[in-house]
């Protein structure tokens, strides 16, 4: 993970990385839970799934941690608003329906293009523009469907566990400009271990738990895909733009979760969803292909 690696449109091979990696995860993220392992220690797993990527990158630049008291506000910031919406995400599948829940976070990428926009002075050429507005016509769509909605409890937290993780694409962003890419994703690592203790008290350890290979060692295994793609989403947002990487990141992994549900596991997606991967995959394309996408100051930097 050097400045040479960034160089050229190098952004793109870390931001479909993060897509690839994640869109596995997802397709597979509900197994271990399926075979008796809770969600709430699958979130234990996956905090101690970070260490191995963070060690390895820490180990590549030298065990140079930023110290300073900005760069520790940034990357606590980071982490604890990635660890927190993934506790209150815990909350919201526990009161309502993921189908509705997880639509609602999948716009998160609002919240980033709306900061980076407004904070930042982010623009875009015409191709970006016509990827964001595919990209978020999309995301909704991967996790929508008809039903009844229960009560209204889970509305409050899914919104507040959107709002957590389009911040932290912008301070993720915002931290690459005053710290290391692998000094941010070292202090989410240390946030997400830090949370461990409030999802082992969330966890009902009177009900069996399978500790087995199908259950915990399934559970990491999976969860390792989510962290190398935490790790390589975090290069993506140092080379190049929030309002390009957040909903690239964000319609091309369910993308990649609906196509692999469809060849591996035969789940046939309905229209909706075959109008989600049709517009993710133009979303993809118009934003792979936008020559404005690459940060100019972090690209000259790499130089």
């Amino acid at each position: 993970m050097n400045g040479a690696a960034a160089r050229g449109r190098g952004w793109l091979i870390y931001a479909f990385v993060t897509v690839a990696f994640w869109g596995v995860w997802g397709a597979f993220s509900g197994l271990s839970a399926q075979r008796g392992f809770p969600d709430t220690l699958v979130y234990c797993v996956w905090a101690l799934t970070m260490i191995p990527p963070a060690v390895i990158v820490l180990a590549q630049a030298g065990w140079r941690l930023d110290r300073s008291a900005k760069a520790v506000a940034h990357g606590l910031a980071i982490g604890v608003l990635g660890a927190g919406g993934q506790m209150m995400l815990f909350y919201a599948v526990s009161r309502g329906p993921a189908y509705l829940i997880f639509p609602v976070i999948s716009l998160s990428p609002v919240v980033t293009i709306a900061l980076s926009f407004l904070l930042m002075g982010e623009r875009t050429g015409r191709l970006g523009v016509i990827g964001i507005v595919l990209a978020l016509l999309a995301l909704p769509t991967f996790d929508f469907a008809p039903g009844s909605g229960g009560g209204g409890g889970w509305l409050v937290p899914a919104l507040l566990v959107m709002l957590c993780w389009g911040v932290q694409a912008y301070f993720m962003k915002a931290a690459n400009h005053i710290m290391s890419a692998e000094s941010i994703f070292a202090y989410m690592t240390l946030s997400g271990l830090a949370l461990m203790p409030v999802a082992w008290a969330m966890t009902d350890l009177g009900m069996p738990i399978n500790w087995g290979w199908d259950g915990s060692a399934l559970a990491a295994a999976i969860q390792l895909l989510n962290a190398v793609g935490a790790l390589t989403l975090v290069f993506a947002f140092r080379y190049g733009k929030a309002i390009i990487v957040a909903p690239l990141a964000n319609a091309g992994a369910p993308l990649v979760t609906a196509l692999l549900s469809l060849i591996i596991l035969g789940v046939v997606p309905g229209p909706l969803k075959m109008v989600g991967i049709v517009l993710a995959l133009l979303a993809s394309l118009f934003l792979a292909l936008e020559p404005d996408a690459e940060d100019p100051d972090v690209a000259e930097a790499a130089a």
